[in-house]
């Protein structure tokens, strides 16, 4: 693997040649336009510009666009990296605060360097997204992580992983993000081309390579596709121009086994293990167009393509797709700029034909087949949560709980020390936002298991069916788009409803402040999305606007996915005495939930006031 590079800050005198090899999706010839001339190479870096890629067609589309298309073209974002190492420098001297830098770079153009401005909650502190291929970490990353934030106090200074096996970061001040980048890079890990317009993190399986029931392992591919779209192929420096300006953000997730913990069903481009009718050849069936946001929300379709599950033919695929969706997706529009609305533009088998067209110009002998059928067999999705025996002799994996993804400092060096004490310092995310601890000797289960970090207050192994399944998205702490607070809440509201019902399997419930569904409700058992509520206001005996939300019940994940699309019950408002007999019905009526035994110690305490 390619380690990174120190991010480039020196003169372009300084930096090799720079020449991409021949292709369909080099820089494109300029010819007489309208739009302002665009900048080939970014002088403080000597690397092309974004923009530089785009065909004059597009740059023409983008010069008319978007706010953010015309930010993108006035300053490329692609060396906003640079920007940061200046206004640190600046802040350290005493020169500049935040408040003076401009706000197309606060607010649009330091999103390619991951860092997205909070200026709604925490005004000149920055979450930092990272790019964590697979979800795979190390005990050292997460040493890293705690020290990083653990500045900034225990509310801003935390951790989150994400519902794509991700890493972010929170409270980053400017002055202190150029040690990050560097850091991080030192550890092979990267923040660049994770937000805003770029391909973001890449899901895989969280059981790559200690799974019995294994059709591809992941791994490769994650990585491979990684270094696509965020490693420079001249320099081998992070940060790659050539897709440093795509219209919208882009998502890809590569299913390894029949469960598909990677959720390919809401993704741009789902990879979906599947042998060759004929040849038994492992291979992926692709499918497209999956996602969530304010306006639409659209599972993924099939696109009718086979390819075999090799590395050339995976990053071909999907370099030819992102080509096309690049240079030929809305500009304007936002909200029709993801790659659904380009496959419904073309229809489902052109698009095909425009895929295969692409590949077949780049010459690298990939061949593209037409869909497999998948396997038919019954087959039940497996849970992570706990503690399960691997294909390797006398090892197995342990899934352990973060409520809501939530971690503080404390508790990253916690999982840190525990990986370096039983997992050989290897830490998996998953997207429910928990993570696995991999090839644990047998011998050391029950150790691992009385572990005072995972018999406190949060970090469990042996979480109940609800709490172990809830996922949530930010919430009104930190994002200024939420309606409400989903972190606090999910993790309260899971509890209680452990207190209250039992389950006999698990239920996933998901959070999300607002409708662009950043904790997809809509695969989820159960989904609470923040909305409007009224409730009586007793002393005025008048319906007062509250903090409210729809219930979405019916989404399923895996083979069968199936995306809730209709709310099942708006205008419920989240306080508590309102949502919990909600949700218990909900639990009751739709899961066969039951009223929770009390054992008769705990009728004692609740009696003398002790429970």
């Amino acid at each position: 693997m390619v380690k990174y590079s120190r991010a480039l800050i020196i003169a372009a005198a300084a930096v090799p040649a720079y020449a991409f090899t021949a292709s369909s999706y080099g820089r494109r010839a300029t010819s007489l336009s309208s739009a302002p001339p665009i900048e080939q190479i970014d002088t403080r870096t000597g690397k092309p510009t974004g923009s530089s890629f785009l065909p004059q067609d597009t740059i023409d589309r983008a010069a008319v666009g978007s706010p953010i298309e015309k930010a993108k073209l006035a300053k490329d974002g692609t060396s906003a990296f640079v920007d940061v190492y200046e206004y640190a420098a600046k802040f350290r001297a005493g020169e500049m605060t935040w408040e003076e830098v401009e706000k197309a770079d606060m607010n649009t153009r330091l999103k390619f360097v991951g860092m997205l401005h909070r200026d709604k909650r925490t005004p000149g502190q920055f979450m930092m997204r990272l790019k964590v291929p697979n979800g795979i970490v190390n005990a050292d990353q997460m040493r890293f992580y705690a020290d990083c934030v653990e500045k900034y106090g225990e509310e801003k200074g935390v951790i989150d992983i994400t519902t794509r096996q991700n890493i972010q970061l929170r409270g980053v001040k400017i002055e202190d993000a150029p040690d990050i980048i560097d850091g991080l890079h030192a550890r092979n890990q990267t923040s660049f081309q994770s937000a805003l317009d770029s391909v973001r993190n890449m899901v895989g399986s969280p059981l790559a390579g200690i799974d019995d029931q294994e059709m591809v392992d992941t791994r490769e591919f994650c990585n491979a596709l990684n270094d696509l779209v965020s490693l420079d192929p001249v320099t081998e420096t992070r940060g790659n121009p050539m897709w440093g300006n795509l219209p919208r953000k882009f998502n890809i997730a590569v299913s390894g086994s029949r469960d598909d913990y990677a959720h390919t069903h809401i993704n741009d481009i789902g990879l979906v293990p599947c042998k060759h009718a004929e040849t038994g050849v492992m291979g992926f069936n692709l499918v497209l167009g999956g996602y969530m946001s304010i306006k639409r929300v659209a599972e993924s379709i099939p696109a009718d393509m086979w390819i075999p599950a090799d590395r050339e033919s995976v990053v071909t695929l999907s370099e030819a797709i992102l080509r096309i969706f690049r240079d030929e997706s809305e500009r304007k529009d936002r909200q029709k700029a993801r790659l659904m609305w380009l496959v419904e533009k073309y229809g489902v088998a052109e698009f095909k034909q425009a895929v295969i067209n692409e590949i077949n110009s780049y010459d690298r002998g990939v061949t593209v087949s037409d869909a497999q059928p998948l396997p038919t067999e019954p087959f039940e999705r497996r849970e992570l949560m706990g503690v399960h025996k691997q294909p390797q002799e006398g090892k197995s994996r342990v899934g352990v709980l973060v409520p809501s993804g939530r971690l503080s400092a404390t508790e990253c060096r916690e999982i840190a020390d525990l990986a370096d004490a039983y997992s050989g310092g290897e830490i998996r995310l998953t997207v429910e936002q928990n993570f696995i601890l991999p090839n644990v000797d047998d011998g050391k289960v029950n150790a691992l298991l009385k572990e005072k970090a995972l018999n406190g207050a949060r970090l469990k192994a042996n979480p109940g069916f609800i709490e172990g399944n809830t996922v949530s998205c930010t919430g009104a702490q930190f994002c200024g788009l939420a309606l409400v607070e989903t972190k606090a809440n999910a993790e309260y509201f899971a509890k209680k409803l452990e207190d209250l019902v039992t389950v006999d399997r698990p239920i996933r419930i998901h959070w999300t402040g607002c409708p662009n569904s950043c904790g997809q409700v809509q695969v989820a058992d159960i989904g609470i999305m923040g909305g409007p509520a009224r409730k009586l206001n007793e002393e005025t005996g008048k319906m007062m606007a509250v903090p409210g939300c729809k219930i979405f019940v019916g989404g399923r994940i895996g083979e069968d996915a199936h995306l809730a699309l209709e709310p099942y019950k708006e205008g419920v408002p989240l306080a508590e005495e309102s949502l919990i007999p909600e949700l218990v019905e909900i639990l009751k009526n739709e899961f066969g939930a039951t009223d929770k035994t009390m054992r008769k110690r705990d009728k004692l305490k609740k009696l003398v006031g002790l429970a």
